[in-house]
C-alpha cells in the first residue's frame, strides 16, 4: 500500500508488467488470464493491447524502428500513468528494441512507479505454428516483409525480470509465475 500524496488514505501500489516477446508468443493470452485473476481478486488492472493501441492511441504510425519507438514511448508514458494511480497495467506488446524498453523502464524508475519486464520467450519456429494472425502465413507467402523475429530484428531482454517459456508452460502456470513475481516484489498481498 502506498499514500495518495496528503491525504493519509492508503491506495493499493500499482505497477507496470510489460510481457514482450515474438508475435504469436502467447502476450496477449496470459496477459488477459492475469487481468482476470487480478480483477477477481478485487485489483484494478488495465490490458494495453499492442493492437488496439496501434488503432487508438498509434493510428497512423507505421513500423520502421522510429515509428516502433514512438508507439513504445507512448505505450510506456500511458502504462506509467495508470501505475502511478495504483493500476496494475498489463502490456503485452512485442517492443522488439531493447532500448525503447530500457526508455519506458527509466521513465518508471525516475517516477518510483514498479515496472517488471517479462519476457515472453517462444521460439518463432512456435510462433509460426501458433500464427494467431497469420502473420508469418503472409511472410512466407511474400505478402508481408519487416515480421518481428522473421525479416525485422527482435532484441531479446537480456536480463527480465521473469523469463515465460509457453511451449513448456502453460497458461495457468505462466499466470501463476507473474503473480508470483507480483507478490516477491511486494506489489500483491
Amino acid at each position: 500500500m502506498t499514500e495518495t500524496a496528503g491525504t493519509g488514505v492508503p491506495q493499493p501500489a500499482g505497477a507496470t508488467v510489460w510481457l514482450t516477446g515474438l508475435p504469436s508468443a502467447g502476450k496477449t493470452t496470459i496477459a488477459e488470464a492475469l487481468a482476470e485473476r487480478l480483477r477477481s481478486a478485487g485489483r484494478r488492472v488495465e490490458v494495453l493491447d499492442g493492437d488496439e493501441i496501434r488503432r487508438f492511441l498509434s493510428a497512423g504510425l507505421g513500423f520502421s524502428r522510429a515509428d516502433r519507438q514512438v508507439n513504445v514511448e507512448r505505450i510506456g508514458f500511458v502504462a506509467q500513468l495508470l501505475a502511478a494511480h495504483g493500476v496494475t497495467v498489463l502490456v503485452p506488446v512485442i517492443a522488439p528494441y531493447a532500448d525503447a524498453r530500457e526508455a519506458v523502464r527509466k521513465r518508471h524508475q525516475t517516477r518510483d512507479t514498479p515496472y517488471l519486464e517479462v519476457h515472453v520467450a517462444t521460439p518463432v519456429e512456435v510462433c509460426a505454428e501458433r500464427d494467431v494472425k497469420g502473420l508469418y502465413a503472409r511472410q512466407a507467402a511474400g505478402e508481408l516483409s519487416g515480421l518481428t523475429g522473421v525479416d525485422d530484428p527482435y532484441e531479446e531482454p537480456v536480463d527480465p525480470d521473469l523469463r515465460l517459456w509457453t511451449q513448456l508452460n502453460d497458461v495457468p502456470e505462466c499466470v501463476a509465475a507473474i503473480e508470483g513475481l507480483l507478490t516477491e516484489r511486494g506489489l500483491l498481498p
